[in-house]
């Protein structure tokens, strides 16, 4: 069985998002004309409480998109962005819904991100995606979203590791940086990965 995992598709990373990404929303329309293609469909969503590590505005002296270590883990320090209940946290209205049978939220614990739709980046806790998937059956995913080189390649690479035949939808994501991408794709591509 093949499931669909639509990642992020929210309104902070959109255009006029505080963490939007160049284009991100013109991958809408495909993912909207593709889910009924597959068995199951899911999404995950960036789910962040307002005090949550990876925000630059909740370190001293923090510089957006510089690194960091919070708690011993690289962290890249983000705009505030998908705030729990916050209207950029939502889903993108454009997006059709009806064929999503559930919705996996992350990055609810303050002290480590997770870019992941699996697990958190220190692989301290998974979401419950695996062992939904695995209990319907799936055997392989394709992946879209946002954004490419982030959220999107890290469930890919999670995928991977999990013994998912495991593939990005090519036309159904977008990267923040184009250049960190082409590298991560590469890498994805060595780990078995595939595009579709």
């Amino acid at each position: 069985m093949k499931a669909l995992v639509i990642v992020d598709i929210q309104n902070d990373f959109l255009p006029g998002g505080s963490l939007s990404v160049d284009f991100g929303d013109e991958i809408i329309d495909l993912i909207n004309g593709i889910q009924s293609r597959y068995n199951i469909v899911v999404a995950t969503q960036d789910w962040h409480p307002l005090d949550h590590q990876s925000f630059a505005s909740n370190h001293v002296d923090g510089v957006v998109f510089t690194t960091t270590l919070v708690n011993g883990i690289d962290q890249v320090l983000w705009p505030d962005h998908c705030v729990q209940g916050s209207y950029g946290a939502e889903l993108s209205s454009k997006l059709k819904q009806h064929h999503i049978q559930a919705v996996f939220r992350k990055g609810m614990d303050i002290r480590v991100d997770s870019y992941s739709g699996f697990f958190d980046n220190g692989r301290l806790r998974s979401t419950g995606l695996d062992g939904f998937l695995k209990e319907q059956g799936v055997r392989e995913v394709h992946i879209c979203g946002l954004a490419a080189d982030f959220c999107v390649f890290y469930t890919a690479m999670d995928a991977l590791e999990l013994g998912y035949k495991t593939a990005i939808v090519s036309k159904g994501t977008k990267p923040i940086d184009k250049d960190m991408y082409r590298n991560k794709k590469e890498l994805f591509i060595q780990q078995g990965g595939t595009f579709v």
